[in-house]
């Protein structure tokens, strides 16, 4: 009986000792939704890359300005451009948040935007200056809602971004989508060019589509990027993350779950 103690002690250990490593391990494993956001936020502070694909992007809008000045219209030029992360760099609030662990909360991002800290996108003011210069007029349509507009209004007017007035920022009223404010601005002006880093701020095609309806527009409209739409990098976030979600409201390991079944292998 004396040897059946030892046996039995050493069996007790490893009982104890497994549930403890599992644990460990699946304490340790990253949160993709949240990790994934501040890698990507490194890429956009960090990468001479980052820099030079938005400089690319205003690049080519420059010269459709060039080009698009010397047609005649009807009505009045004007530019329609989305504000976040096509105008205004918001990484370092992106940064802050996730730091803490923390998603996108309306109380606090309406705290940041009343700092009017955010910096310019990368060729973003040249831009808008030299199509203002043209006389074009530039039209911000944001979904920023209305409690954002003085902070916002004061972070262009600290750049001194043309236009920056309330008649031409069209925050969110009732929904995300877009279309209804371009329309209000397409009645009265030509809209020569559209700007932004989602592609809801093009067209309704893409409104709460999933990725494969997203691929398949894109393909559609093939012609109009570079010509009629300048899009700029987001890695962060934006609807090519909410399709991954189905665009409902998930938890942490629920999103982790959508993004990982969503990668491909081999």
């Amino acid at each position: 009986m004396k040897r059946v103690y030892p046996l039995l002690f050493t069996v007790l250990l490893i009982a104890c000792a497994g549930p403890k490593k599992t644990a460990s391990i699946q304490a340790e494993q990253p949160d993709i939704s949240t990790q994934g956001k501040l890698f990507a936020s490194v890429f956009m502070q960090r990468a001479a890359e980052y820099h030079a694909l938005c400089l690319q992007a205003y690049n080519v809008a420059h010269q459709r300005i060039d080009e698009i000045v010397k047609q005649s219209s009807l009505k009045p030029k004007a530019i329609i451009t989305d504000l976040d992360e096509t105008v205004l760099d918001n990484s370092t609030n992106e940064v802050h948040q996730d730091l803490q662990g923390k998603g996108f909360n309306p109380v606090e991002w309406n705290e940041w935007t009343s700092k009017a800290m955010a910096d310019t996108v990368p060729g973003s003011f040249s831009f808008f200056k030299y199509a203002a210069s043209k006389g074009i007029e530039i039209f911000y349509i944001s979904n920023r809602n209305e409690n954002d507009r003085t902070g916002t209004l004061q972070n262009l007017h600290h750049f001194s971004f043309p236009n920056a007035d309330d008649a031409h920022l069209l925050l969110r009223q009732n929904t995300s989508g877009k279309e209804t404010r371009r329309q209000q601005v397409m009645t009265k002006y030509d809209v020569v060019l559209l700007l932004g880093d989602n592609l809801s701020d093009f067209s309704d095609l893409f409104d709460r589509k999933s990725t494969e309806e997203r691929l398949l527009a894109v393909q559609q409209l093939s012609a109009q990027f570079g010509n009629r739409y300048i899009i700029l990098p987001n890695p962060v976030y934006g609807d090519w993350e909410n399709s991954i979600y189905q665009y409902k409201q998930l938890t942490t390991i629920q999103k982790d779950s959508a993004i990982r079944k969503s990668l491909k292998s081999f």
